[in-house]
């Protein structure tokens, strides 16, 4: 699936600098090249629907077989590892005696230090990398699981290695037997053991993304084949809101358009977002926030959200809109399938030019049947006109006013909303008072 930067960070998928990130709520790796790994899986969504579901069947071996992922690897292991093959160490001895051992200790201590310590730590990585291997390397694992520790069981069938298999812990080898191990290590693995440490990211990024899905009860959704797209989810939420409100959606070729009303903080902006993050989810393998979600496989992801102006290229906000909109039927007119998401749309404009213009951009759009859409507007008087094509629906979030006070549900209703509380809105945190006593 076709993703940019720009709806990566409109959907705050993955917001440089920001903790709050989907990205970021979703990582449970062990260590940080295995968390480097998620971010390149984040950044790299799967093209078919086979892919997909092999990656889902991944995290649901993880999953269900946890309690046998190996302790031993930590960051801090991995870490010791690729710093000892930097470090500058004086010759370590092949096949030490308990002289020779003894000459090491006494004439390079800072050097039979440093290799002690590491080659606990590597025996630790190994040890990790064969109870993978034994635990989750089986007839009928998932591919890309498989494919990897296939290759980790070739690189660690070696015969040097036999002591970790047939020990627990690297303390228990004689310092004989761990500067021996370190030789080989050191002077005879250190390709190997490079790619060792590239397919353990992998894992780990794997297991990240499967710890995920346990510890926020998503589920995995289905993918329906063929050309037509659709998108079906039961108690959809967003993934970053404490208490979300749930939301139940249809979008179909018959119905592939929704007119999304209400006033400000009334929901829509959330809704938006939580219907593009959930696919953005689905098609990199994740488990998605809902009770149930099927869709089709898309070929592309686009939103229209946060548009801001350029002030060194001088462009306005309102040019910028227009780039996009323009970049978008662009992308939608290629014949393949695309979920498309505006946020109101033309606010950078004067209220009777942003109707003329909206108008204009929505009925093209309606004539797209192998997309989906999902638009926002403060602009419900348009919506009349717009009644007349059977593919759009009209849906709202309703406000409620008690007292001056502003009750807001979160529940997605058919039809078209025209409140208008910007005022109220204004009264309310006292910024009409403030105004009024200026002198």
């Amino acid at each position: 699936m076709e993703i940019d930067n720009t709806t990566l960070t409109d959907l705050s998928i993955m917001n440089v600098g920001e903790d709050m990130s989907i990205f970021s709520k979703l990582d449970f790796c062990k260590t940080v090249p295995g968390r480097g790994r998620m971010y390149e899986n984040f950044n790299t969504p799967l093209q078919s629907i086979k892919e997909i579901t092999s990656i889902q069947d991944t995290l649901k071996v993880i999953i269900k077989s946890e309690h046998l992922w190996p302790t031993q690897i930590s960051n801090g292991s991995i870490m010791v590892v690729q710093k000892f093959y930097q470090a500058t160490i004086d010759e370590i001895p092949s096949d030490p005696s308990a002289l020779s051992v003894y000459g090491y200790k006494l004439f390079h201590g800072p050097d039979f230090h440093l290799v002690k310590y590491s080659v606990q730590h590597a025996f630790d990585f190994i040890k990790g990398m064969q109870l993978l291997v034994m635990h989750f390397l089986k007839d009928d694992t998932p591919s890309p699981l498989k494919n990897i520790l296939m290759q980790a069981k070739e690189l660690i069938d070696k015969q040097q290695f036999l002591i970790i298999e047939k020990n627990e812990k690297p303390a228990i080898l004689t310092l004989g037997q761990q500067l021996h191990l370190a030789h080989f290590i050191r002077y005879n693995y250190k390709q190997n053991m490079l790619a060792l440490l590239d397919m353990y990211f992998q894992l780990d990024a794997w297991y990240g993304m499967a710890m995920a899905v346990k510890q926020h009860g998503l589920v995995f959704p289905v993918f329906v084949p063929g050309d037509q797209p659709v998108v079906k989810a039961t108690g959809l939420y967003h993934l970053l809101l404490e208490k979300p409100v749930s939301y139940d959606i249809v979008l179909s070729p018959e119905s592939n358009f929704i007119f999304l009303t209400g006033a400000n903080m009334a929901g829509k902006s959330t809704f938006i977002k939580s219907v593009g993050s959930a696919v953005f989810l689905a098609h990199i393998g994740m488990g998605v926030p809902a009770q149930q979600l099927e869709l089709s496989l898309f070929d592309g992801l686009l939103s229209n959200i946060n548009v801001v102006d350029n002030l060194i290229k001088g462009e306005s906000y309102f040019y910028n809109e227009v780039q996009r909109i323009k970049a978008t039927i662009n992308k939608v007119t290629d014949k393949r399938k695309w979920l498309i998401l505006i946020d109101e749309l033309f606010k950078g404009t004067n209220v009777e030019d942003a109707m003329k213009c909206s108008s204009v951009v929505i009925e093209g759009l309606l004539k797209i049947k192998n997309s989906l859409f999902i638009l926002s507007t403060h602009l419900y008087e348009i919506g009349e006109g717009l009644k007349k094509y059977p593919n759009i629906n009209f849906n709202y979030f309703e406000t409620a006013v008690t007292d001056s006070q502003l009750h807001f549900s979160y529940q997605l209703k058919k039809g078209i909303s025209n409140d208008r509380l910007g005022y109220l809105i204004l009264k309310k945190e006292g910024v009409v008072d403030m105004l009024d006593k200026l002198s």
